[in-house]
């Protein structure tokens, strides 16, 4: 089995979000990435060419196979910044409504503006994905 391709860099995550080409997307992952460290407590770390990830948790598939994906992340997209919420969104539905403009897949949350969205309601999501997740983890 190969390794996972995105797993955790060395890069800088500061220069990562310094070369994001439109200025709204930049200021967008700039205060997402603000946000995450506050709630986690963790350093930014670039996970491999588009992840900013905060914390580490040892996944484990139902196949068996396993491996470490961040507690919590975000990746500056084209067209939305992806909030990566790894425990989904079933038992956030209340916050969900309040949050403003959104789409979601399985565990991801996209956000086409920032400025949109109500971030005490982000930052709550964020927060009680975290503790879920690093309650797995240990």
């Amino acid at each position: 089995m190969s390794a996972p391709k995105t797993r955790p860099t060395e890069a800088d995550v500061g220069a990562f979000l310094e070369a994001i080409p439109d200025q709204r997307r930049r200021d967008d992952a700039r205060t997402v990435c603000r946000l995450m460290q506050e709630v986690t407590g963790e350093v930014p770390v670039l996970w491999g060419t588009g992840i900013v990830g905060f914390g580490r948790v040892r996944l484990r598939y139902a196949s068996g196979r396993e491996l470490d994906w961040p507690v919590t992340g975000f990746s500056p997209r084209k067209t939305a910044t992806t909030v990566y919420l790894m425990d989904g969104f079933e038992e956030r539905l209340d916050l969900l409504a309040r949050l403003g403009p959104h789409s979601t897949g399985k565990s991801c949350l996209y956000l086409k503006r920032l400025s949109d969205v109500d971030l005490d309601v982000l930052k709550a999501l964020i927060a009680e994905s975290a503790r879920h997740m690093a309650g797995e983890s240990g």
